[in-house]
């Protein structure tokens, strides 16, 4: 099993910072990719940001240029640097990571959720 911690999350109020960390262990042959996923309360979960092994990143549209997603691949970890938020952006934070546990066998995984609130 891969496991993935989130740590970070809080009550903001909008306009404001905020710094989501996570931490992946267990099998892991190879990381491909890690990045975090929100859902809100009646609404589909969707990507937030993505960061490759290789360092490319992926954000949706909403969070360009105020979010940040950066990674370290010896640790497997990754951090998500939330500025400017505003309180559409309250959500369940979830931290995502692609993986390789061996040759011929790759998954993603999900972590628990770190709650996001934004108060304005």
């Amino acid at each position: 099993q891969v496991h993935l911690v989130e740590t970070g999350g809080g009550l903001v109020q909008a306009g404001g910072s905020l710094r989501l960390s996570c931490a992946a262990s267990g099998t892991i042959f190879r990381m491909n990719a890690m990045g975090w996923d929100r859902q809100v309360p009646g609404k589909q979960r969707e990507m937030v940001a993505t960061i490759t092994s290789g360092g490319t990143t992926y954000y949706t549209d909403s969070v360009k240029g105020r979010f940040t997603i950066s990674g370290d691949n010896a640790k497997n970890t990754v951090t998500l640097q939330m500025n400017s938020l505003r309180t559409e952006g309250a959500a369940v934070y979830y931290c995502r990571a692609n993986v390789d546990r061996d040759w011929d066998e790759r998954s993603d995984y999900w972590g628990q959720g770190a709650q996001v609130t934004v108060s304005s």
